[in-house]
């Protein structure tokens, strides 16, 4: 989900898109993923459009 994310967006973003990606890749894979499948609440510090879009999870390719 985390690589799929960045594969998908990263040619968009800006400095602090990806300062902000760069902090949440510290975090346990294990939060992140309680974040963005909403069963944990997001930190503050990550709450946002950016965090949104990650919730989508409609970026991530599934194989068939």
């Amino acid at each position: 989900m985390i690589g799929c994310y960045f594969d998908r967006f990263h040619t968009e973003w800006n400095d602090a898109d990806i300062q902000w990606f760069e902090d949440l890749i510290e975090e346990e894979d294990v939060e992140i993923m309680a974040w963005a499948l909403r069963t944990e609440p997001v930190p503050e510090k990550y709450a946002g459009a950016r965090m949104e879009r990650m919730m989508q999870l409609d970026y991530v390719e599934i194989p068939r």
